[in-house]
């Protein structure tokens, strides 16, 4: 087993997106708790506008719960739209999701290692919080280059190594991970630092934007149903995040309880 869950196979093939259970409770606590900062998935789009027409093939690759996707259909019209994920369990959601909105777009379960998909056949490419899930994110952006068209565009989105680094200190504080600080950050493979050199092995790279996103958990009940949700602990098992939250009300000081993360994307393209 990897010392990081996020580069952990079989963590990340089995409990961690094996349902849709427990993206969307950790996508809901961090929503609620965020004060400052852009959405991300509209800065993706706004990227893309710079460089994309109505009528484009677009691929969303590791695609999750389709946050990314549905703003890509609504907001870029894009003639044909693809969301690749390795978790049939989160297609599945994105496919409801997209009826749901009444917008179009294909699935696709893959390896972003190995896309099942032709050369040169897409005119822009998303890969958004997901490559660091690769120990090698290079072969994934080699791949995504190859699904380009000469031209074609992508943009790179993840987040700096120090993202949520005050948990880490309440956690370890609250005495339920004592080795909470020291843990690796679970973006280490890609991260804010590495962007640029990783995307620039195989695109070019055009644009880069650096932006801090502030969050402020408004209790212990908040607070438990982040942490209760996140790999990155080892926190013993509880009765679930009720009483994750009874201990952290005895054990830490008096909410809110504030943490930041920087989100880092690359505008990109093929040569």
């Amino acid at each position: 087993m990897s010392a990081n869950p996020f580069l952990d196979p079989a963590l990340v093939h089995g409990d961690l997106y094996c349902t849709d259970d427990r993206l969307a409770e950790r996508t809901r606590a961090l929503r609620q708790a965020k004060i400052a900062g852009r959405n991300a998935a509209q800065v993706v789009i706004d990227l893309l506008a710079q460089r994309t027409s109505p009528g484009a093939v677009m691929l969303d690759i590791g695609c999750g719960r389709g946050t990314t996707t549905l703003r890509i259909a609504a907001g870029l019209r894009p003639r044909r739209l693809i969301a690749v994920d390795a978790s049939s369990a989160l297609l599945d959601t994105v496919q409801t999701r997209l009826a749901q909105a009444d917008e179009v777009g294909s699935t696709v379960c893959a390896d972003f290692h190995h896309l099942p998909l032709p050369d040169a056949m897409a005119d822009a490419a998303v890969a958004a919080f997901c490559l660091y899930h690769s120990t090698t994110p290079a072969a994934v952006v080699a791949e995504i280059a190859r699904c380009l068209r000469p031209g074609g565009v992508a943009v790179l989105v993840t987040k700096s190594l120090d993202s949520y680094a005050e948990l880490d200190q309440l956690v370890q504080a609250a005495n339920l991970d004592p080795d909470a600080a020291s843990r690796p950050s679970l973006y280490e493979s890609f991260h804010s630092d590495n962007l640029v050199n990783i995307a620039a092995t195989h695109l070019t790279v055009l644009d880069v934007l650096h932006e801090q996103h502030v969050f402020e958990f408004a209790d212990a009940t908040h607070l438990a149903r982040y942490l209760a949700t996140t790999p990155k602990y080892r926190i013993p098992p509880a009765g679930g995040p009720a009483d994750l939250a009874a201990i952290l009300r005895e054990r830490l000081p008096v909410p809110p309880y504030p943490t930041r993360s920087t989100v880092s994307y690359a505008l990109t393209a093929r040569s």
